[in-house]
């Protein structure tokens, strides 16, 4: 019970006995004060159950990855399946989102920067954010998706493309959606019209075949 994962167990079972505590003694009644206590442990897990991060909160997930994610679930109605947090086997490498539904399969990774500094982009190929180049982010982002394609293919048999890209919260984004060195690159709002406003491709039975075999392959970052 000490493990932070279950913090959120210690604290319901501490808001079930406070409140049994005080109805007990208001009505002097111990059964008023079991009913308050069961009353005050299902309120909580309904509240949870619509509020928390499926992201676990001792993972620490940003607060650009826990926005996306707010997103990503109005997408579930639709037939979207999505997987958070998912390592790259052999490296250190994550992607945030992994979004598999009728219009094909996304990788996208969140970022929050600082919305002091402008975005610019040069000549299609160069993401500055002040004076900052961006372009190892954009390379990283590629290449996780890429690895991610190819290790879905192989567990498939069969190619699967995985389209990386780049959701970016905090300063304005002077252009709506822009492919970056083969990365789509936009404002964080904007996630569930990227992926949704593409032609349909899969099938309900290939997004569940696709969805387990890339939970098998992309290992959960924390467990």
């Amino acid at each position: 019970m000490r493990d932070p994962r279950y913090r959120h167990l210690r604290l319901r079972a501490l808001i079930g006995f406070a409140a049994g505590i005080v109805a007990g003694i208001l009505f002097a009644n111990w059964r008023i004060g079991l009913t308050a206590a069961i009353l005050a442990v299902i309120v909580d897990t309904v509240y949870r159950a619509r509020t928390v991060s499926s992201i676990p909160a001792w993972r620490r997930a940003s607060a650009a990855e826990r926005r996306t994610e707010g997103q990503l679930k109005k997408l579930e109605r639709s037939g979207y399946r999505t997987l958070h947090a998912r390592a790259i086997p052999g490296s250190e490498a994550q992607i945030d989102h992994l979004v598999v539904g009728p219009t094909g399969v996304y990788a996208v990774d969140s970022e929050k920067w600082d919305r002091r500094l402008p975005v610019r982009v040069q000549s299609h190929r160069k993401l500055f954010h002040g004076p900052f180049n961006r372009k190892p982010r954009l390379d990283e982002a590629r290449w996780e998706a890429a690895q991610a394609s190819e290790l879905i293919s192989e567990a498939l048999g069969h190619e699967i493309t995985v389209v990386p890209s780049l959701a970016i919260y905090g300063p304005a984004i002077p252009w709506r959606i822009l492919n970056i060195r083969e990365v789509d690159v936009f404002s964080g709002g904007l996630v569930r019209k990227w992926i949704t406003k593409r032609e349909r491709s899969l099938t309900s039975e290939e997004i569940d075949t696709i969805y387990r075999a890339a939970g098998r392959v992309l290992p959960p970052r924390y467990e």
